[in-house]
């Protein structure tokens, strides 16, 4: 389980994050992690899962389960398949990829079992406050809207991040919750550390950039 405040990093599918550029990416937030001391981790694409888990002490997720067992599953990512390639934890539900609420919760039980960590991404607060009933160890609200621009969602939509924090934490106080969607900079980390967020999940803000390092450090300035 990372430590908290946290920053989660999904490289999707993006050239800039596949392959070499994935651990090159991931050894970055390993030396960051090293030097500042805030826990961080990496999503990576499932073929890239063994080639950076093998190279660096940060956790290394997937970016999808299914929820499945082993068995005739063609084209199906099993739990027990990120587990082997060294992954530490794995997103559920993230907005490009979504489940359904009985999907999410086999899932969830599926990764326990294997001590996979969960980060499950939700879109709205009762979305958010249903997964909760299911612990996982963390939850990531993101207005899809919001995902992939230029606004975060702790300047569009504060009261997402306050409301969901209050909702969640009516039902359950073990989990941590992230926000994400358009968070770019230090500001907007330090923002959401102040609705309530135990950290952050981005994408595009790192991964596009022409200086990664520098938007890191960034990031990690205000904590």
């Amino acid at each position: 389980m990372l430590k908290t405040p946290m920053i989660v990093l999904n490289v999707k599918t993006y050239a800039e994050a596949t392959g070499e550029n994935a651990l090159l990416l991931a050894r970055l937030m390993e030396k960051l992690s090293n030097e500042t001391g805030l826990s961080m981790a990496i999503a990576v694409q499932a073929s890239d899962i063994t080639f950076c888990a093998k190279e660096v002490s940060i956790p290394v997720y997937a970016q999808h389960i299914d929820p499945i067992k082993p068995g005739s599953n063609t084209g199906w990512t099993l739990p027990e398949a990120v587990k082997v390639a060294g992954a530490h934890g794995t997103l559920i539900n993230h907005s490009e990829h979504r489940l359904n609420l009985a999907d999410i919760d086999t899932c969830i039980s599926r990764a326990r079992d294997l001590e996979l960590d969960t980060l499950v991404c939700t879109n709205n607060v009762a979305t958010s406050k249903a997964v909760s009933t299911f612990y996982p160890l963390m939850i990531a609200i993101e207005p899809p809207e919001l995902i992939g621009g230029d606004i975060s969602v702790t300047t569009a939509d504060p009261g997402i991040v306050r409301n969901t924090v209050k909702a969640v934490r009516t039902i359950n106080n073990t989990v941590k919750i992230l926000c994400g969607a358009g968070v770019k900079n230090g500001k907007d980390v330090k923002k959401a550390i102040e609705l309530g967020a135990d950290g952050v999940l981005l994408a595009s803000g790192v991964v596009k950039a022409k200086d990664k390092e520098v938007v890191l450090r960034d990031l990690t300035s205000d904590i």
